[in-house]
């Protein structure tokens, strides 16, 4: 019997930016190893075009994404929870931490910035959790 695939949330508060970004770095770089998703606390109507741009910038194409509420997935559905709502995640029993801060609204040159934060976080995070991908 195959084995389920490891699963992973990125989520913020309206998965309409960093969420959003995360879920397509980690789909290109480790989707084949990973069930990847992203969803927010407070869930936004639409990914805001500018996320959308900013991803392109970087060749990773997201306009098939688009926001999903956390409250939708039951607790310890996940692997694991990289959180950077800022706010509790209750249910989810392993949970890493990001401080990045809200890009929306901002500035492109703002936007770039926080989205180059996380493209770097992400990799750290996958590559940190290689061997023991390459294990199962």
């Amino acid at each position: 019997m195959e084995r389920k695939k490891f699963r992973v949330a990125f989520v913020c508060l309206g998965n309409a930016c960093r969420s959003q970004m995360a879920e397509g770095f980690a789909r290109r770089w480790a989707g084949d190893r990973i069930e990847v998703h992203s969803a927010g606390l407070f869930p936004a109507v639409t990914v805001p075009a500018q996320t959308k741009r900013m991803m392109a910038e970087k060749g990773i194409d997201i306009s098939d994404q688009f926001p999903k509420a956390f409250a939708l997935y039951p607790p310890g559905y996940f692997d694991l929870v990289v959180n950077m709502s800022g706010m509790e995640t209750p249910g989810h029993t392993r949970v890493v931490v990001w401080d990045v801060e809200d890009p929306y609204g901002s500035s492109d040159r703002r936007f770039r910035q926080v989205r180059d934060q996380i493209e770097r976080q992400t990799e750290e995070l996958l590559l940190g959790m290689r061997e023991s991908l390459e294990e199962e």
